[in-house]
């Protein structure tokens, strides 16, 4: 229970819910503290702060000026952020909202194709034809890569991952591109040497199915619409008070 009194000082109870909280704002690092023995040193912690706090306020930490200084530049800094969330926090999209953002704004979500391929690299033309002719021979493309290539890629048996046109340079982009999965090209030149290229698959590009990237295409909706109600708001406010800017 979020109430269970797991200590006390001086009279002030600590809860569950304290603990909870201070797990929470520790994010990943508090990944290793969720057990038995974590949850007492959250405790521990907790108590600690405690005794801090009230060793201040007998010490009249309080009333420092450098105190009350940083007390005032802290509430001036989480009052403002309390008036943008009582701005934005409200906004909300209907499925039909969404829905037409979508049909209006397709060029946004438009996917490129994407490509996943290995390669060999080598220096001289002399190389790769040799490593070619390997391959050709039944040797496989992942070792002729780790025994021969002389990318950092080798290690991986060429592997380059996934890449969209611009990615690459396009003398290997054109080749990569216009292949079949699993398909070996035949030697090829570019600025970094002589490569063979592998496919392993290809995925078209074109516009995306709405059902497939709703969730992200509403949130995409709903930060330009936060970003629409900001901007209106900072307008408004700007006509409301005296505003120079001393360039």
């Amino acid at each position: 229970m979020n109430n269970q009194v797991v200590a006390t000082v001086n009279g002030k109870d600590i809860t569950e819910k304290d603990v909870n909280s201070l797990l929470r704002s520790l994010g990943q690092q508090g990944a290793s503290l969720r057990g038995p023995e974590g949850r007492k040193k959250l405790i521990d912690e907790l108590v600690a702060q405690e005794l801090f706090y009230l060793n201040a306020l007998e010490q009249g930490d309080d009333k420092d000026e450098e105190f009350l200084i940083a007390l005032e530049e802290m509430k001036v800094s989480l009052l403002k952020q309390y008036a943008l969330n009582k701005v934005v926090a409200p906004i909300t999209a209907t499925d039909d909202e969404v829905r037409e953002y979508f049909d209006t704004n397709k060029q946004m979500f438009v996917q490129p194709p994407v490509a996943k391929a290995s390669h060999i690299l080598v220096k001289t033309k002399e190389e790769i034809d040799n490593i070619a002719a390997e391959i050709s021979g039944g040797k496989s493309f992942e070792d002729a890569a780790r025994e021969y290539s002389q990318c950092p890629s080798k290690e991986r048996g060429g592997d380059l991952g996934e890449f969209s046109p611009g990615m690459m340079v396009p003398e290997f982009e054109k080749v990569a591109f216009s292949m079949e999965p699993n398909q070996i090209s035949e030697p090829l030149q570019t600025p970094f040497g002589y490569h063979i290229i592998k496919l392993d698959y290809l995925k078209e590009g074109g516009e995306p199915k709405f059902e497939e990237y709703a969730p992200q295409i509403k949130e995409t909706y709903l930060n330009t619409k936060r970003q629409n109600t900001y901007m209106d708001w900072v307008v408004k406010l700007m006509d409301k008070y005296e505003v120079k800017v001393h360039e």
